[in-house]
Formats: structure tokens, sequence, C-alpha cells
């Protein structure tokens, strides 16, 4: 070999060997507990999507998420930059970030797209009528009338007001 292919052939070999230890960094989701208070990459399979009526996303990597060891967190502002993560639903990702604890269960809060990597970081920006205030109680191809002003008829009359001043007497009485 030449030695300009044998330096091609180390670069490649090391760039195999990097990208081998960075997939081999990620944790599993059961054992990201072990690991709160440290910057890590966890992977696991989205198994739900679910949102709060407060506009917060949850990534589900168990059915039950009160058993599940670990979630991901995208709150309603974030998902903006973030992008449609409602598409991660039965997809393998990987997440970094610090690992927290929270109501008894590891999390890693996603703000930035550039946490996810692999093909999770390919997740389409949300749909331009997607707004995360409607909170979902709105659909499209519902329609309403609006609603009638309800006058309940005439409006009564107070007590009667006296005119006349009681302190002038009348002299028809006398």
């Amino acid at each position: 070999m030449s030695a300009p292919c044998r330096e091609c052939w180390r670069l490649t070999a090391t760039l195999f060997l990097f990208s081998t230890v960075c997939i081999a960094e990620c944790l599993p989701v059961h054992n990201a507990a072990a690991h709160i208070g440290a910057t890590k990459c966890v992977t696991g399979k989205v198994l739900k999507v679910t949102r709060t009526p407060q506009g917060t996303t949850f990534l589900n990597f168990c059915e039950d998420y009160r058993t599940c060891p670990f979630q991901v967190v995208v709150f309603r502002g974030d998902l903006k930059n973030i992008g449609d993560v409602r598409q991660l639903e039965g997809r393998v990702i990987e997440i970094h970030g610090d690992i927290k604890m929270y109501d008894g269960h590891a999390e890693i809060i996603l703000r930035r797209p550039h946490q996810l990597h692999g093909d999770a970081a390919k997740i389409p920006p949300l749909p331009k009528d997607f707004d995360v205030e409607r909170k979902g109680r709105y659909s499209a191809g519902k329609f309403s009338y609006p609603k009638a002003s309800h006058q309940k008829g005439p409006k009564r009359q107070g007590p009667p007001i006296q005119t006349e001043d009681p302190t002038v007497a009348d002299s028809s009485e006398r």
C-alpha cells in the first residue's frame, strides 16, 4: 500500500472505532437511574408519546409510565425548536443530556434537536397548523354556531321615587 492509502485506511478505522465507542456509551433506559446527575446517552424504543393538557410532551419507554424507570420530557416552549416528536413513537432513539430524578423516575429534558442522535435526529418540523396553546381542545372539521344572546325580557322597574319634598307642608291639608 502507498502512504496516502495507509493514511486513508487509518482514518477510516479510527472513525469506525470512534463511532463504535459512541454507540457503546449509550445506556439502556433501565440503567439510566444509576447515573443521576451525569450527562449521558440513553437509548431505547419509544412505546408511547403522550401530551398533557398544559402542552408538556412525554416520550415513554414502557406501556405504563408509572412503572417505567426513565422518560424524556419536552416542554411546550421547546416543541418549535425540536420538531414533531410524535413521529418518534415506535422508534429506537438515542438522547444525550443530563439525567435527573423527578417524581421517582430518571429523565432527560429534551430542549434542543442536537440532543437526539441517529435516526431520531431526522424528525420533521411541527405542522404549520399545530398550536401548542390550543392544548388539543380544537378540531378541524367541527363547526359551532355563535351562541345567541339570552335576553330575559323587559327590565323591571324599581320602587317608586318620591318627587315632592316632604318638608314642605301642603296648604290644602290645613
